[in-house]
């Protein structure tokens, strides 16, 4: 995450007005807001059950994942503004290979990870994987393998990126449920938030297997880096908490309360690092939250369900997708 620092905008970004893009899943559009002033200055229908908002490979474009309407929907980040859209086979998440040659789209419901052409989503190759929920992932840090997690198949599957195929597996607890991954800034220990085990387990993706586990809190769901990769931000949806991991220790050192309660998911930090931003998914909200010291700067209301909200523009070369995952 070095390139993902304060300040370290591309130059294809700069100018970007910064806006956090809210997908409401129930509500089939999204609400744009501004983070200066915790305003909607924007608002736009898209495609049934957008999922999530994504950054393509070369910071050009964000794309609304439409899960059920079975299309992508541009959004101009230079503009803030909606553009056409495009049909893809069930998108409930999309990620980009290292190499920017991919788009990787995650059909949940086809149990298939489908490698499209980055720029038109033409497909090029599919691969149907052994597991049902397949739904986030994250790239080792030398780009050959990906750990992606299998919500209802209470495991998680290493796939081969230059020749996409199924190179093993690891089981987690009976009835677990994972969700969001993330490699460590080391790139030692894939992290895995599970909601049903209520914490984060810790995956050696070599080998693979799991090395240990982290109890957070109810519902483990979201997971961010801070910007200075200190620290793991776990969003704790069924709580209403933040669980604050550190990197060094492996172990929880705070943990934040949502005032009044929530129930955050998915999201991502602020270019300068300040503010973490996550959807409340059951509460029709967004939190602003202050890295400093989790207090939380603002409550904004949005559309009903809403989930992978992505905050743009951020530091780094180059996106692996999901709401914002740089290099």
């Amino acid at each position: 995450y070095s390139e993902t620092r304060p300040g370290h905008l591309s130059p294809v970004v700069k100018g970007f007005p910064e806006r956090v893009y809210v997908p409401n899943s129930k509500s089939n559009s999204v609400d744009v807001i501004d983070p200066r002033t915790f305003k909607i200055i924007d608002h736009f229908d898209v495609g049934l059950l957008p999922q999530h908002v994504t950054p393509s490979w070369d910071l050009r474009t964000l794309w609304v994942l439409n899960n059920v309407g079975n299309t992508v929907t541009k959004i101009d980040p230079a503009t803030g503004k909606k553009g056409g859209s495009v049909r893809v086979d069930a998108p409930y998440n999309m990620y980009y290979t290292p190499d920017g040659k991919y788009a990787m789209v995650v059909a949940e419901r086809l149990r298939r990870l489908d490698f499209r052409d980055p720029h038109t989503m033409r497909l090029q190759r599919s691969l149907s994987v052994p597991c049902p929920g397949v739904d986030h992932v994250d790239f080792s840090a030398d780009g050959r393998y990906l750990i992606a997690s299998c919500e209802f198949g209470a495991r998680m599957i290493k796939v081969d990126v230059a020749e996409p195929r199924v190179l093993g597996s690891v089981k987690l607890r009976p009835g677990a449920m994972p969700q969001d991954v993330k490699l460590s800034p080391d790139g030692k220990v894939f992290y895995v938030a599970d909601m049903r085990s209520n914490g984060v387990y810790m995956i050696d993706g070599e080998k693979p297997s799991v090395i240990g586990f982290i109890p957070t809190g109810l519902g483990a769901h979201g997971l961010y880096a801070s910007r200075d990769s200190k620290v793991l931000y776990v969003s704790n949806r069924g709580e209403g908490t933040i669980s604050l991991i550190d990197f060094e220790t492996r172990a929880v050192v705070k943990k934040w309360v949502l005032p009044g309660g929530g129930s955050p998911d998915m999201g991502g930090v602020s270019e300068d690092g300040k503010v973490l931003w996550l959807a409340g998914r059951y509460h029709s909200e967004v939190y602003a939250i202050d890295t400093k010291d989790g207090k939380l700067l603002a409550r904004i209301p949005v559309g009903r369900e809403p989930h992978g909200l992505c905050i743009y523009p951020q530091p780094g070369r180059y996106s692996l997708g999901h709401t914002g995952v740089f290099r």
